[in-house]
């Protein structure tokens, strides 16, 4: 509702926070009542210059600068609005602040300043000292035609380890015998199939932002190989995943693209490919021709390495590469120069599947050169030698006689031109280290103390020596020896600049950092600061609506902040993203960050007067926080610290288990004392000791309109333990604890997670091996079994019939797809893609949602009986779960029934027996469902998404829907928890407000870490773990910030609706 506020006694508008304190004139004051006895009328201040000060901010911040005698122009506009409404707008504001931060975080790697655009560029010509060279020219090819066969997620050891032997025969011989060189290539994080095409490809290393744009690749404006063989004339022919197609749209003469999110396909989706091999093989009008086969990929997704569908893929991979090569090999005989066949895998695999970390398993991949010029004598053992990922781009560019992409940081693979004459070796080395040094000239200050660069120019002068002898025709032992010392020092010379260039610091925007740190704290700040004020009991704030507007103050941080604004953007040499927006766009920045700004300085000023009116009222009840109180605070704080240590954020998993295990014995000692000291042992609640200082504040601040004394009689009155354990037994008090502590304890060996101890044997790794699959088959049966006793209790009739065959769906999907198995069938012989079973729980998934949200709008719309609603929000809840046992795997289906189960064994015999306030429920449901994330196998490497959640039951690519399943089956923890304490705190009757009060607590919890762990990654941006433990961390804050900010706008919803006691 819309209210003018208060007027004190010289015409000043009073700061707009629910509970402000208003000073009323002499007049104004109820007869009959002396100044001391009246509790609604604020204590005069402190002195005179307080008073001063007070009334001066309070102008300014209001926009009403007037004269002390004068009357204001306009009352200023409020909006009494919820805490729960209010948590929701500041987390979608942090949203924002965050989404800036990312876009400044995450930067552009070390770039060549020479545009792409223009044509090739004269090469530099052959060093010479005291004579002029005939050598000015790129050297001719090596190869005729080029073959790259890209497996997707080929790790090394599936073709140099003991599978390699097994199901690549072909491989494995050429490998070992025949004209090859073989190579460990090392991918950068993240190890996702974008990047590394564009690593491969251009030779850089991508940004790790990367990892975000890969499920919609941009085109690649970076100078690469394929540009450059399009500029040259040669004709590129592609088939394999569209990522390529997304990248390259201009520069294939043939192409064929497949979908590369749709995991559930691993066999039509190489067929696509390998259908069109015979045809073109058979066709001589093309120079390069590029496979990339996703099948290996998917069904590590699916079932991990260790899946028997893994042998026959590879198999079949052997199958083409020995097709693809002996057609080479025949065609040799019409050309004059040898063919390539590249073998190569982008990334890894983790030992769960996934990818997209910096695992071993994930960064080592097969490099494999297959060439008829590389012919070995017998004997010649060549061993795997270990190179970057990033060296391929400059051996396809001098190989094809290409320029080396502009932005390569690889090396030339010297194995590759040992077969040529000395002088056209140094003249290779020379092109690869000339290009990495003019990128290191582009992107150091300092080059020129760079000790590569200084090698470089060793290099060249003694190239130049040795030229000018050959030039002289001296063909002495001299010119020999004097030739391998310059190949010696090209290559030390390739190596330290490679490095440099790839562990090179790359351009922050730092500008936009500041800024989305500045609206983060800002909100955080607001947060802090509205604590007290939403803890009154009827958690509400009067939010000014007209005041920025008219508001001096808002006008000059405005002005201030634009002016840095245009002062940085046109004094900035780099790049700003803020400074690249819309003038609007950035002009709506600047206003919201002097909206907030302004805000806080209301907000601080009240809390001044506040705290001085505390100090007069010697009435304040005292009380001390209990044991609970003590650990939810302490605990959140400590792991909030603990987020400035890599080892922390790598094993964040053994941080929430260590505080979920010490809330469970905390709880034990409540329980213990509650049950043997009965009503003589009251626990001491903190908030409700500040509910009761903020209710006698609220009460000394306002009039008797706003405010009333607490009554003991409502809803708020205590009641005698004995009373609210009426219904439960004792023991069962006293061990339910105990049980909630052996159940996380067990869950706890279901999944290793982190860094340190994935590798350790689990429960669930010998549940998905291939042997115990009537074990995992009867496991998952009893969790579905046990998730549907858990939930029906609330459920209507048709909503349980539509739960039993939903449930009933999930169990014929898997075995569809051949990971579980019917009772009455032993062994799977047809395994499908389940796309029918998985669209048959969808459909109840769907029904049981839209019957909760019926109760719910009825429940909003008439007023019903609370009853309604419970039920609503119950049925939502059930949907949620169904969706949840849809897309969890097998192995994970216990931890789903552990959690209702847990939920069931707080609800019935630990928060309502011991009387927890909201508050506290709100922390302990986020704790719970922090924990429950890594329950299910979680970190915080990108790795352990399970991506082929988001492809269950649907047959094609769509974007929207894969990505909200993906997003919901990684995050089913935190939204189960987050979806229990709507429909728990809803169904308690008791406080009205408490709903909107737990919105607020968990906006609050959820921020805090959020905004500490920006700060923290900006003074560690220069940390050797920067990339690979940090930053996949700030992409999963800021999910976790954008879910919290969908969850609270439920809350919100939620606490809107109307309802009757029944």
């Amino acid at each position: 509702m819309l209210s003018g506020p208060p007027r004190d006694s010289v015409g000043l508008w009073a700061p707009g926070w629910a509970g402000a304190p208003r000073r009323t004139n002499r007049r104004d004051r109820p007869r009959g009542k002396s100044s001391g006895s009246d509790c609604r009328r604020s204590p005069p201040l402190r002195s005179s210059g307080a008073r001063a000060l007070a009334r001066h901010a309070g102008r300014l911040l209001a926009g009403q600068w007037y004269p002390v005698s004068g009357r204001p122009a306009q009352r200023r506009a409020t909006m009494r609005l919820g805490s729960g409404a209010f948590a929701a707008c500041c987390v979608a504001i942090e949203v924002i602040g965050v989404a800036i931060f990312i876009r400044g975080f995450f930067p552009a790697p070390v770039r060549s300043s020479a545009s792409s655009e223009h044509g090739a560029e004269t090469p530099a010509p052959e060093p010479v000292a005291g004579a002029s060279s005939n050598w000015t020219k790129l050297p001719s090819p090596l190869f005729s035609k080029v073959v790259i066969v890209l497996i997707d997620a080929l790790r090394d050891d599936f073709v140099f380890g003991s599978k390699g032997v097994k199901y690549m025969p072909y491989t494995t011989y050429l490998v070992e015998k025949g004209a090859s060189h073989s190579f460990v290539a090392e991918a950068k994080p993240p190890t996702v199939t974008m990047p590394r095409i564009k690593a491969l490809m251009t030779g850089s290393v991508p940004g790790f932002v990367d990892v975000i744009r890969n499920l919609n690749s941009p085109v690649l404006l970076e100078d690469n190989v394929l540009r450059q063989a399009k500029a040259a004339g040669k004709r590129i022919i592609f088939y394999g995943d569209e990522t390529w197609v997304k990248l390259f749209p201009k520069h294939f003469v043939e192409y064929d693209g497949t979908t590369s999110f749709f995991v559930s396909d691993y066999t039509e989706v190489d067929n696509n490919v390998t259908r069109h091999l015979d045809k073109v093989l058979k066709r001589g009008d093309w120079d390069v021709l590029i496979l990339h086969y996703l099948g290996l990929d998917h069904i590590g997704h699916i079932s991990g390495p260790n899946s028997p569908l893994i042998g026959h893929k590879l198999n079949e991979m052997d199958s083409v590469l020995m097709k693809i090569h002996t057609s080479l090999l025949s065609k040799e005989r019409e050309s004059l120069l040898p063919s390539l066949l590249v073998l190569c895998g982008d990334h890894g695999m983790s030992e769960t599947g996934s990818h997209g970390a910096s695992s071993t398993e994930e960064v080592s991949t097969p490099l494999i050169l297959i060439s008829s010029a590389f012919e070995r004598k017998p004997g010649d053992i060549r061993h795997p030698k270990h190179v970057q990922q990033t060296d391929l781009a400059a051996t396809l560019a001098i190989g094809l006689g290409l320029p080396i992409p502009k932005d390569s940081v690889g090396s030339l693979l010297l194995p590759v031109i040992e077969g040529k004459p000395m002088r056209e070796q140094l003249r290779f080395l020379h092109l690869n280290t000339l290009q990495l040094s003019k990128l290191l000239q582009e992107n150091v200050p300092a080059y020129e103390k760079d000790p590569g660069f200084e090698q470089f120019k060793m290099a060249e002068r003694l190239h130049g020596n040795w030229v000018k002898l050959h030039l002289e025709e001296n063909h002495s032992d001299i010119l020999l020896g004097l030739g391998t010392k310059v190949l010696r020092q090209y290559l030390g010379a390739l190596k330290t600049l490679s490095l440099s260039l790839s562990t090179q610091v790359a351009h922050y925007d730092m500008y936009s950092m500041v800024v989305g740190t500045v609206v983060v704290l800002e909100v955080l700040t607001l947060f802090l600061l509205s604590t007290p004020h939403v803890l009154c009991r009827k958690a509400e704030l009067d939010v000014p609506l007209l005041s920025p507007v008219f508001s001096l103050l808002f006008y000059l941080i405005f002005l201030v902040l634009s002016a840095i604004h245009v002062l940085v953007c046109t004094s900035s040499e780099s790049s700003c993203y803020l400074c690249g927006l819309p003038w609007l766009a950035a002009a709506s920045v600047m206003l919201l960050i002097s909206a907030l700004l302004c805000a806080i300085l209301s907000a601080l000023i009240r809390m001044v007067i506040d705290s001085t009116l505390l100090t007069k009222n010697a009435a304040l009840p005292s009380s001390g926080w209990s044991e609970v109180n003590l650990l939810l605070l302490l605990g959140t704080v400590g792991h909030v610290l603990s987020l400035g240590a890599s080892s922390f954020v790598e094993e964040e998993h053994q941080t929430w288990y260590f505080l979920v295990n010490t809330l469970c014995l905390a709880l034990i000692q409540e329980s213990c004392r509650s049950c043997l000291l009965g009503d003589e042992y009251e626990p001491h609640r903190h908030f409700q000791v500040e509910q009761g200082c903020v209710d006698i504040l609220a009460c000394s601040l306002q009039d008797s309109t706003s405010c009333s004394t607490p009554n003991p009689d409502r809803a708020g009155k205590r009641v005698s333990l004995s009373e609210a354990q009426g219904s439960c037994r004792w023991w069962t008090v006293l061990a339910s604890p105990w049980l909630v502590l052996i159940c996380c304890r067990l869950l706890r060996s279901l999944n290793q997670t982190g860094v340190q101890g994935a590798h350790r044997p689990d429960i669930s790794h010998w549940l998905t091996s291939s042997d115990h699959k009537v074990e995992l088959s009867g496991l998952a049966a009893l969790s579905l079994v046990l998730v549907f006793l858990l939930v029906q209790r609330g459920c209507s009739l048709v909503s349980k019939v539509a739960l039993a065959l939903g449930l009933l769906g999930v169990f014929c999907y898997r075995a569809a797809i051949g990971v579980v198995l019917f009772p009455w069938q032993p062994y799977n012989k047809g395994i499908s893609k389940g796309i029918i079973e998985a669209r048959f729980v969808y459909v109840f998934v769907l029904g049981i949602l839209f019957t909760g949200t019926k109760d719910l709008l009825k429940a909003q719309v008439i007023a019903t009986d609370l009853k309604t609603k419970t039920v609503g929000l119950w049925e939502i809840h059930s949907g949620l779960v169904l969706l949840a046992a849809l897309l969890l795997r097998p192995h994970n289906l216990p931890v789903l029934a552990f959690s209702l189960l847990i939920q069931t064994i707080l609800t019935k015999f630990i928060w309502k027996p011991l009387r927890h306030d909201a508050a506290e429920i709100t922390v302990m449901h986020y704790w719970f469902g922090q924990a429950f994330f890594f329950f299910q196998g979680n970190s915080n490497n990108i790795a352990t998404i399970d991506v082929s959640a988001g492809f269950v039951g649907l047959d094609t690519y769509m974007e929207v829907p894969a990505m909200f399943l993906t997003v919901f089956g990684t995050y089913v923890g935190p939204v189960l928890w987050a979806s229990h304490l709507v429909y728990f705190l809803s169904s308690e009757a008791s406080n009205v407000s408490a709903l909107s009060r737990a919105c607020f607590c968990y906006a609050l919890i959820c921020s805090a870490p959020v905004a500490t762990y920006i700060v923290l990654v900006t003074a560690l941006r220069y940390h050797l773990f920067i990339w690979s433990v940090f930053s996949p961390k700030l992409l999963y804050e800021g999910m976790h910030l954008l879910i919290t900010a969908a969850l609270c706008a439920v809350f919100t919803a939620t606490n809107q609706t109307r309802h009757t006691r029944a």
